[in-house]
């Protein structure tokens, strides 16, 4: 894939650009190698002050920045503010934090003295997705800065402008040159990077291949990594919560980012007594949806962020329409330039089909009606990825239930799923491991010392 930026709106190549050679790949690899030296001497203080900055950038900057996002991958531009209001929020997260979440933890031994000690493992390679072009790379560089690690990023190649802008954020703050450098690559040099001996570690946002790829390469190096991979979650509502509120949850919960989000709902599964109301009402609802340029603020579905995703989406709903799947509402792309794709209500989802089987990365929703919450759990559960679960019940002993037994590495109860600087995010099954946020994210790219004294 070419390194370029494409406006999905209008299908316009907007700007292209050269990948890296060789002999550049290796001059930042080791003025990484030689900055982490010194920057993981510095102070907590030092590197909050700098990370402060970064978020003010972000906060000052956030509707230029918006611009780029939405350009180059067609998030509606009040969700582009949004993500750069949020990846401020990381920042001083971790500003205010990381000095608590890494403090020498003392462990009562036979020895003198024993504490545990967290220090910083060096260049960290962070291979991240276009769908969220700045929280996805802040969420993991804010935490590996404050931790004194440094970072190299290989963005999506449709998203370039934003990896630039990101890089030059954090040089404006302060961050000495080569602590977060931008690598404009292509896929095909991720492999030789990630074996370089200089860098300690990997994380990947994306795709499962692209993860057990990023994976087995990794383990064959011995280097830790994380990885955030593809979600299908479920969203379950039974009748005693308030129908109105769970149905208007839901379609933004589907819809947002144009439907392009791991963690959005996907399977919408509905104890049978309130399933003919819910599907009356969110079918509604996702029709009602406006579908236009995603530089108008009125806009709430705007096109897809490649013409690939598009025929992805397209086919996988044709073939599950040929499988027995019933369309409510779309099923098709829109007849406009552009990658747009109406907004689409699936049911009688047959087993045997990509859209039981697969993560749908678009405006597509899943109805599933369910006799019971043991058949809801099991329907819910039945996937092989497990990323994050909504439920919705005001009884006390289903929402246990559900806390207990779905298979997902986060379950929220009456509200959509979410990303929070403050909680670790994450997944199992084939969704990934490790955990980016709050204590346990920061903590993933750290050699965790045990320090043992006697006398």
């Amino acid at each position: 894939m070419p390194i370029a930026s494409i406006n999905p709106t209008t299908g316009e190549t907007l700007k292209t650009f050269e990948a890296l050679t060789k002999a550049q790949i290796e001059e930042k690899l080791q003025r990484a190698s030689d900055v982490f030296r010194v920057y993981r001497e510095t102070s907590f203080a030092e590197r909050a002050k700098m990370m402060t900055r970064a978020a003010e950038i972000l906060e000052t900057e956030k509707h230029d920045l918006a611009r780029i996002m939405t350009t180059e991958m067609g998030k509606p531009i009040k969700g582009a503010v949004g993500e750069a209001e949020k990846c401020a929020w990381v920042c001083r997260y971790y500003a205010e934090t990381a000095q608590q979440h890494l403090a020498d933890e003392t462990v009562e031994t036979d020895a003198a003295k024993s504490y545990v000690k967290f220090q910083p493992l060096g260049p960290v390679l962070a291979v991240m997705p276009w769908n969220f072009p700045f929280w996805q790379v802040f969420r993991f560089a804010a935490p590996a800065l404050m931790a004194g690690n440094v970072g190299l990023l290989k963005h999506a190649s449709n998203v370039p402008q934003c990896a630039l802008a990101i890089e030059d954020i954090f040089r404006r703050a302060g961050f000495p040159e080569g602590s977060f450098q931008t690598l404009l690559v292509g896929s095909d040099a991720v492999e030789a990077i990630l074996r370089d001996s200089r860098v300690a570690a990997a994380t990947l946002t994306g795709s499962e291949p692209a993860g057990r790829s990023v994976a087995a390469i990794a383990g064959s190096e011995v280097k830790k990594t994380v990885l955030e991979l593809g979600g299908s979650d479920p969203f379950i509502v039974m009748p005693t919560v308030n129908l109105e509120l769970a149905v208007t949850t839901a379609v933004k919960a589907r819809t947002i980012n144009n439907g392009q989000s791991c963690i959005a709902a996907k399977r919408f599964i509905v104890k049978q007594e309130i399933y003919a109301e819910f599907e009356k009402r969110f079918v509604a609802e996702m029709k009602a949806l406006r579908v236009g340029d995603p530089m108008d603020e009125g806009t709430e579905i705007g096109p897809l962020a490649t013409e690939q995703i598009l025929k992805d989406v397209d086919e996988q709903v044709k073939t599950s329409v040929a499988a027995g799947a019933i369309v409510l509402i779309g099923g098709k792309k829109l007849d406009r330039p552009g990658n747009f794709y109406e907004p689409t209500v699936l049911t009688n989802i047959p087993k045997n089909s990509p859209a039981y089987s697969e993560e749908i990365f678009g405006p597509v929703a899943l109805l599933f009606s369910v006799k019971d919450i043991a058949e809801a759990i099991q329907v819910a559960n039945d996937t092989t990825f497990g990323l994050g679960s909504s439920a919705w019940t005001n009884d006390e002993a289903e929402r246990k239930l559900f806390i207990d037994n779905l298979e997902a590495g986060s379950v929220f109860i009456n509200s959509m799923v979410a990303s929070d600087p403050r909680l670790p995010f994450g997944g199992i099954k084939n969704s990934g491991y490790g955990r980016e946020l709050g204590e346990f994210g920061i903590r993933e790219f750290v050699n965790i010392k045990t320090v043992s004294i006697s006398n």
